[in-house]
């Protein structure tokens, strides 16, 4: 099993102008690996960072958009996976990493454990759909995730980790909202 946190050190080192969307675990962790301002939060919103970062994508087609999701919190929203199917945003990459629990709500486990998410997403539409469960796959597809024509969806095998300090009031400062905005207008 992957190590989250390592998994989205090894990506932040290789992201440039890429809009992240991350949700719970993923981006506490994420904040903690890298902050800047092409950053955007999507916390008490569980299941719609999907979304979020659908409605990105199709906003700036110009832009990569990686969406940093939970299996918790994709359970939330399945649907989600047939709209993007649907659309199939050229610039949309969606990587969940799965750990069997809501993590962020104590490790409960999810139901369905025996769903495999890629297939899921694949059978969706998604057609560039993985299921990664070791670091050094994940490495290697990076290249993929931040450049080939999307829409392409992981299933990232993660072990449940110490979560990272989380700061609701952090996160949704003002400036951080202003900071995403001028990055978007920026170019």
């Amino acid at each position: 099993m992957i190590d989250r946190k390592t998994a989205w050190a090894r990506l932040a080192a290789r992201i440039t102008n890429e809009i992240v969307v991350a949700t719970y675990s993923s981006a506490t962790d994420w904040i903690a690996t890298v902050d800047r301002p092409l950053n955007y939060f999507s916390f008490g919103a569980m299941g719609l960072a999907s979304s979020h970062g659908l409605g990105l994508a199709l906003a700036r087609p110009e832009r990569r958009v990686l969406v940093l999701d939970g299996d918790g919190s994709l359970l939330m929203n399945l649907g989600t996976l047939v709209t993007i199917g649907a659309v199939a945003p050229k610039n949309f990459t969606h990587i969940v990493a799965r750990n069997e629990t809501y993590e962020a709500n104590g490790g409960h486990p999810i139901p369905g454990r025996t769903a495999h998410f890629a297939g899921l997403a694949r059978e969706a539409g998604i057609a560039k759909s993985y299921r990664i469960d070791t670091l050094d796959a994940f490495e290697a597809l990076i290249p993929a995730l931040l450049h080939e024509d999307g829409p392409i969806f992981v299933e990232l095998i993660i072990a449940q980790g110490v979560l990272s300090p989380r700061s609701y009031k952090d996160m949704y400062r003002k400036e951080r909202r202003v900071a995403f905005r001028q990055a978007l207008q920026d170019g």
